[in-house]
């Protein structure tokens, strides 16, 4: 009888540790390798900041239009230098795509933020990541960074510096 017993444990055992390799082995699969931040043809990530405007804004998910979420700072002289750009496409295309401008607050000052917003008339949310928290969640090394991001919610590409001419032809390829 004793022995039923623990044949009975080590069945069990090992059934058990089957199926944790199985689910170590799918985890494996989807995740990220460490130090790796999202991917082209991977879902965005979600994310929830506060914008300049009072609100909260999210990514990640279907969305209604696609997104460029754009990573900048003040001091950022190629920031300052695709600013122009970033507002006069979302001027020209804003009923079919969105633009959210997370400041990376943690490494900027508000203020200076805050004049860079009015200097270059953005018209598109503002976001601000005080604890940098977008930092870890997207894993951008650089500023600028863009993820753009499809209406499925899927990043398509990723910018270190937004060229004009071939953001307008994405913007027109995902808004169709």
């Amino acid at each position: 009888m004793k022995r039923n017993w623990i044949i009975m444990g080590v069945v069990l055992l090992l059934a058990g540790l089957a199926v944790f390799q199985t689910i170590s082995a799918r985890n494996e699969k989807t995740a990220l390798p460490a130090g790796v931040g999202p991917q082209p043809g991977l879902e965005a990530p979600l994310l929830e900041l506060p914008g300049l405007d009072g609100l909260t804004y999210k990514v990640g998910g279907k969305r209604d239009k696609p997104l460029l979420l754009n990573y900048w700072a003040s001091w950022c002289v190629p920031c300052r230098e695709e600013a122009p750009d970033l507002t006069r496409l979302y001027e020209q295309y804003k009923d079919r795509f969105d633009i959210y401008a997370v400041n990376v607050t943690v490494q900027d000052e508000v203020t200076a933020a805050m004049e860079m917003v009015k200097e270059f008339d953005f018209k598109f949310p503002v976001l601000f990541d005080y604890q940098g928290r977008s930092m870890d969640i997207y894993s951008y090394k650089a500023i600028p960074t863009s993820f753009l991001i499809d209406k499925e919610g899927k990043i398509v590409e990723i910018m270190h510096v937004v060229e004009p001419k071939h953001l307008e032809q994405r913007i027109l390829e995902l808004s169709m």
